[in-house]
């Protein structure tokens, strides 16, 4: 049971949260959803819900209206980051992948264009398997700076692949580095940088998302300043990774986020490059990116692909904000076959939707 500072805690919280979305503009086929917290979620055990925040696993049986937290760490110096990774397995074990707050230094010299000195955000690993109720294999799993998490993945072989941030300060720019556990999260081992170039405190090739393939590949995307979505494949369960490049995703300096539903189909929601309609969009470089960079973040959109990313159904807007605003890192929850529950991290997006009214075909 929550005790009454948690209770009002999660009163405020929701108020904020609602009080927020309330300016988003939704899709007509879109409906709010009355959850106050951003996740990501995942499915548990008797119809529930959960998901991590602060140093509280948080779990609900009436799809959010109410929860009920749980206690992650005990005594250690932990809180978890709203940017995570979470994921139920198919034997049932939690796993979450999440950055210390508790633990977190950054210093960018504006005058140099680069850190001074060491910067740290580390990455930790932990694990659950009774739905949330208690937590172990609780370790580092990256020493360094990572900027964001935002995805991890079970292959059919039951190999977890994480992608990592991970900060190269004598290049003052950020890559990525997929991890990878054979033993349900317990431990991990690191595969090589994938780097696209640049210098700032934004550029690089980061906040990736990713996903496994029907020929049994793993897919992984990632932000860029480039304009697109840069990607790379992996065929041996994320050791290694090869053909880094280019998507004709059209994206800005944003992440997204890619799930495989239960119709088969790949769901992708994004940033694109430029307003609905528009082919211009006010840029920012400088400290942030080596290139001029779009960080248009208005508009959140979504497209499927029945045939795993080989071409896609026409980018619709789900949801926008106000001029100025954001409706940005997007988690994506299939909370029953064909129905998505979507937040943002930024501008509190709180909504769903169901699969069908945006694809034919679908159940």
């Amino acid at each position: 049971m929550m005790t009454r500072v948690a209770c009002l805690a999660v009163m405020l919280l929701c108020a904020s949260s609602m009080a927020g979305a309330q300016e988003i503009q939704l899709h007509p086929k879109v409906q709010r959803l009355e959850v106050e917290h951003a996740g990501p979620f995942v499915n548990i055990s008797d119809d529930g819900v959960l998901c991590a925040v602060d140093t509280k696993a948080l779990i609900s049986h009436d799809d959010g209206r109410t929860w009920e937290a749980h206690d992650m760490f005990g005594e250690r110096p932990l809180k978890v980051r709203p940017e995570q990774a979470l994921r139920r397995l198919r034997d049932g074990s939690i796993v979450l992948i999440f950055l210390n707050e508790n633990d977190r230094h950054w210093k960018w010299n504006k005058e140099t264009n680069s850190t001074d000195g060491e910067v740290w955000l580390h990455t930790w690993s932990a694990r659950s398997t009774d739905n949330g109720k208690t937590w172990t294999d609780i370790h580092k799993l990256e020493h360094g700076y990572n900027g964001a998490m935002r995805d991890v993945i079970e292959t059919e072989k039951g190999t977890l692949v994480t992608p990592v941030q991970r900060y190269l300060t004598e290049h003052a720019r950020h890559a990525t580095i997929a991890y990878f556990s054979t033993d349900k999260g317990k431990s991990w081992q690191a595969s090589h940088l994938l780097d696209s170039g640049g210098r700032g405190h934004h550029d690089g090739s980061i906040e990736s998302t990713l996903v496994q393939l029907k020929d049994g590949r793993i897919w992984i995307l990632l932000r860029t300043s480039l304009d697109y979505f840069w990607e790379a494949f992996s065929s041996d369960e994320g050791r290694t990774w090869q053909d880094f490049g280019p998507t004709k995703i059209d994206a800005s300096s944003s992440p997204g986020i890619l799930e495989r539903l239960e119709s088969g189909r790949l769901v992708l929601l994004w940033n694109r490059l430029y307003p609905e309609g528009d082919s211009t969009v006010a840029r920012r470089g400088g400290q942030h990116s080596e290139a001029e960079a779009s960080w248009f973040r208005e508009e959140l959109s979504m497209s499927f692909s029945d045939d795993d990313g080989k071409s896609w159904t026409d980018p619709v807007v789900i949801a926008r904000s106000p001029k100025g605003g954001r409706v940005s890192y997007p988690y994506v929850l299939e909370r029953r076959p064909g129905e998505l529950w979507i937040t943002t991290m930024q501008g509190g997006l709180r909504c769903k939707l169901n699969e069908s009214d945006f694809v034919k075909g679908s159940r």
